[in-house]
């Protein structure tokens, strides 16, 4: 497997770093000794703290992109069963495995609404989301799939959210695959319904 480009093991070391300590957490000086890196190194690549949360973004969108890529090299027809298991099992993996990437994404939306100038990063990552969801709902036969698809990305964040920092998420297990695929097949359904 090849080494991370420099840029990349930043911005997952950023990402990293504000899910478990925040944004209060996120120094350039913080994310060189998490990385392993020489000090200087983050902020020779991102001068600013605004454009090193900027990173984070869209490294957060590509990251989110690359799963749903590799969940559709995997399963080759879409139809709504196999559309439902397959977000399932993505959305379990993003509240297991992928845990502190999700915590890092809300964190830092949070920061956007009170940051302007974080928000043009933030859009281009959620666009990103939506074009995916968009692009399968049309193949699932949405009537709107632009639409469906601001539902099922809000859908999912709210899900996803509620099981990683609402507030029964600490006493919760993570739900299995076939909770997850109950509740996506509910969702998927009415996105699709006109």
């Amino acid at each position: 497997m090849p080494l991370p480009d420099r840029r990349e093991l930043i911005a997952d070391t950023a990402i990293d770093t504000v899910a478990t300590a925040g944004l209060r957490g996120l120094t350039h000086r913080a994310v060189d000794a998490a990385a392993g890196l020489p000090a200087g190194s983050t902020s020779y690549y991102f001068r600013t703290r605004g454009a090193l949360i900027g990173a984070c973004y869209l490294r957060l969108a590509e990251l989110s992109v690359a799963d749903v890529d590799r969940w559709e090299a995997r399963h080759g027809s879409v139809d709504p069963d196999s559309a439902a298991q397959a977000l399932a099992g993505l959305l379990h993996h993003w509240l297991t495995a992928d845990r502190n990437r999700q915590l890092a994404r809300f964190e830092l939306s949070l920061e956007a609404t009170r940051r302007p100038e974080l928000r043009a990063d933030l859009h281009t990552a959620g666009l990103a989301a939506r074009a995916r969801a968009a692009a399968l709902l049309e193949r699932l036969g949405a009537p709107r799939p632009a639409q469906a698809a601001d539902l099922l990305v809000a859908w999912t964040d709210g899900l996803l959210y509620d099981r990683l920092a609402g507030a029964t998420a600490a006493t919760r297990p993570a739900p299995d695959v076939g909770e997850l695929t109950a509740a996506v097949r509910r969702m998927l359904t009415a996105a699709l319904s006109d």
